[in-house]
Parts: structure tokens; C-alpha cells; sequence
């Protein structure tokens, strides 16, 4: 039976959420990377879903996947990390 008025009906669909280790078996970068990425606001943020543990929403993840290559900002001729040693010719 269905009511009319039931609160169930305007609630949003869940969202899967994503573990660090869920999102590193799926993008291979290592955890630190995965962090500066994040920080660095290149990355989807995370969210705390209690005081030690934090998930990443797996459409979020999923969309900046597909958008890496239209966002490519690569360059070959770019330096190294900085304070690195460059390359001996």
C-alpha cells in the first residue's frame, strides 16, 4: 500500500561511498599523491563520516576519471619536482 504522504518518497537516492583503499586499487597513485591531489584541489574531496574515517563519493571519484583527458595539463618539456636534480644530459 501506498501512502501519499510518506517521508521515505522525498528522500535522495544514496550514494556509494569509496574507501582509501577502494580508490587506490581503482587510481594507481600512492596514498601521498592521492592527498596532494586532494589538497591541492585536483582530486574530489573527502568527507569524515566519523573522527577516523573518511570516504570519497564514488560518482565524484568515477567523474574526475572521465574528465583527466580533457583536462590534461601535462607538458613533456616541463622540469622536475621542485628541489630535484636535474637529469644529466
Amino acid at each position: 500500500m501506498s501512502n501519499d504522504n510518506d517521508p521515505d518518497d522525498e528522500l535522495p537516492a544514496l550514494r556509494r561511498m569509496l574507501t582509501e583503499q577502494m580508490v587506490l586499487e581503482e587510481i594507481p597513485i600512492s596514498r601521498t599523491t592521492l592527498y596532494r591531489l586532494e589538497r591541492a584541489g585536483k582530486f574530489p574531496r573527502s568527507v569524515y563520516v566519523s573522527p577516523n574515517r573518511r570516504l570519497w563519493f564514488r560518482d565524484e571519484v568515477a567523474a574526475w576519471q572521465a574528465a583527466i583527458n580533457h583536462n590534461d595539463e601535462r607538458n613533456p618539456k616541463r622540469g622536475r619536482g621542485k628541489g630535484r636534480r636535474r637529469r644529466a644530459a
